[in-house]
């Protein structure tokens, strides 16, 4: 069922319509084959590209769609509602170009940003590596300047569309200095030396290509560096920020597909000569569901208008990424358990969807982390 919004503007209300036209016709009728059988959506993020859906947080004068980020979040949600492995391969897009519009010089944002946001290009952040995931200052990819390039050596783990993006947001160290020692750079898919290893076999979003990347003596134009060496971890602490509040809003979506499936089995499988959804038992079950997505989505929603506002808003983001995703994991086995049977099989979506929720609860940073983060803003 629709979500009924509240959007700041017109325009917004007119973007929601593109959206769920999008992902009704474009995105979710060809979901399910293309999880089954494990394929990347090249042609999804061309479609939703060129609707102007991969720029929208970013300004208009570099072909972005000048979004406050509590409308890019609920835009998110839709897509993400059809098709998890979308939503959140546009969040990753987002957080890859945001190097470039953060820490970017004005000659950089005027080269690259355009392309990266305008939708023919796909980006991938690559920040973690086998060794260092959450404990991103282990990190031992190095870049050594050699004249005006970099030559950069080193393993990262866990890319999204790695192999399949345009480009990358790369970290990697430029000295020794703990968190002082990390810079980032714009990196070319066709820059010389970059390989990747073979996909990752999980257990969900198999549509989301996963992989390492790996870099032998590859060369970065030192015109590529964003920002002075050395400014990377803070650039990365401060885009996972945002990112996270991206996947708390695909986790949003998938819940509330999970939940929309669950009402209508309810309202149509009969036993003992009513609904199912006559018992107080799944009624209960179906209240809880509807509390949980909508406690999460007002929850990244007040963190989002925190970031519009110009407010300090790390703490809530990582309170978003952590209620939202736990509320997907949760609303997803609910509705398994509320198909029964049917729910267990591929007949039908929520057996995807609860594989799928799995691991929002992982990338951003585990929800173990977002613990920590909370608890220290906390002691602070």
């Amino acid at each position: 069922m629709p979500v009924d919004r509240l959007l700041p503007t017109p325009e917004a209300y007119d973007l929601l319509d593109l959206t769920r036209e999008l992902a009704a016709k474009e995105l979710e009728p060809h979901a399910s084959e293309a999880e089954a059988a494990g394929r990347f959506p090249r042609e999804a993020f061309r479609t939703i590209g060129a609707a102007g859906l991969l720029g929208l947080p970013y300004p208009d004068e570099y072909g972005g769609g000048d979004q406050p980020y509590e409308v890019y979040l609920q835009m998110l949600e839709e897509i993400a509602n059809a098709w998890l492995t979308v939503g959140v391969g546009t969040s990753v897009h987002t957080l890859s170009a945001y190097g470039i519009a953060s820490a970017g010089s004005e000659e950089q944002r005027k080269r690259l940003l355009p392309d990266a946001i305008g939708g023919d290009l796909l980006g991938a952040y690559c920040l973690s590596e086998p060794q260092a995931g959450s404990d991103v200052a282990a990190m031992t990819t190095r870049a050594v300047r050699d004249g005006d390039t970099y030559v950069v050596n080193g393993v990262k783990a866990w890319i999204s569309h790695g192999g399949e993006a345009d480009f990358y947001l790369l970290f990697a160290r430029t000295s020794d200095d703990r968190t002082k020692g990390i810079s980032a750079f714009y990196v070319p898919a066709d820059a010389d030396g970059l390989l990747f290893g073979a996909p990752e076999h999980k257990m969900g979003m198999t549509g989301s290509t996963t992989t390492q990347m790996i870099l032998e003596d590859a060369r970065i134009p030192v015109a590529n560096r964003l920002g002075d060496e050395g400014v990377g971890m803070r650039l990365a602490l401060s885009a996972l920020d945002s990112g996270r509040l991206g996947i708390a809003a695909c986790a949003t979506g998938l819940a509330q597909a999970a939940l929309d499936v669950a009402v209508e089995y309810a309202g149509e499988r009969r036993q003992f000569g009513q609904p199912i959804g006559e018992f107080q038992g799944i009624q209960f079950l179906l209240a809880d569901m509807a509390a949980a997505v909508e406690s999460a989505r007002a929850t990244y929603l007040h963190a989002a208008r925190l970031r519009d506002a110009g407010r300090p808003f790390g703490r809530p983001a990582s309170i978003a990424k952590l209620t939202c995703t736990d509320a997907a994991m949760r609303v997803t086995t609910d509705a398994v358990q509320v198909l029964g049977g049917y729910g267990y099989t591929r007949d039908f979506p929520v057996e995807r969807y609860m594989r799928e929720a799995k691991v929002t609860q992982i990338f951003e940073g585990t929800n173990q982390i977002q613990r920590l983060v909370i608890a220290r803003d906390l002691l602070r």
